[in-house]
């Protein structure tokens, strides 16, 4: 495990997630109200708990969450198209306290991970120009610059666009989502 030595201390601390992290796993809807109150401590572009509630409802996307000491630390939003072989982040958030401990690269991970198993082969985002640390974080991770999205903000904004490719999936043709496979293997099939 690599360490990294804080400039204001000395000291060093695990670069990876601290062993206080409970979990990553999927939200449920029980986790409503912690959600919609993360989203609270941003001052634009927030998910409404309405939206949240039907994201969480509906099989077209899967949100992930981070919970360290009891607190809910960040999550992830993936959409999922069907018939494509790619998926959406459509949200990364982390809880301002929580920041630099590894939880974003965590969340971004897990949505990887999960999207190749679900047969996608590449994932795509977009991302404010501003916000360097994301930025930084997806460009580590391997994402490249697609282009922009104009005035993709509240405030009017443009986003970069970024996308990375996936890794295949053993024993699966490159390009087709599991969903496609499933329906011609049998008809009337769900993934």
């Amino acid at each position: 495990m690599k360490h990294k030595t804080s400039r204001a201390t000395g000291t060093s601390r695990p670069y990876d997630l601290p062993s206080t992290i409970v979990l990553i796993r999927r939200a449920k809807i029980d986790d409503l109200a912690m959600l919609a109150q993360l989203e609270e401590r941003f001052p634009t572009d927030r998910l409404s708990r309405a939206s949240l509630r039907h994201i969480l409802r509906h099989g077209h996307a899967c949100v992930w969450v981070c919970e360290q000491d009891g607190v809910l630390a960040g999550n992830a939003v993936v959409f999922y198209r069907r018939g494509t072989s790619m998926a959406r982040l459509y949200s990364l958030v982390v809880h301002p306290e929580y920041v630099r401990r590894g939880i974003a690269r965590a969340l971004l991970a897990t949505a990887e991970s999960e999207a190749g198993k679900r047969g996608c082969r590449e994932l795509r985002l977009e991302v404010r120009p501003d916000n360097l640390p994301a930025i930084q974080l997806y460009r580590k991770g391997g994402y490249a610059e697609t282009g922009k999205a104009g005035k993709f903000y509240e405030d009017g904004t443009d986003a970069l666009k970024m996308r990375k490719r996936l890794g295949p999936v053993t024993g699966e043709p490159a390009g087709q989502s599991r969903r496609c496979r499933l329906a011609r293997a049998a008809p009337g099939a769900t993934a």
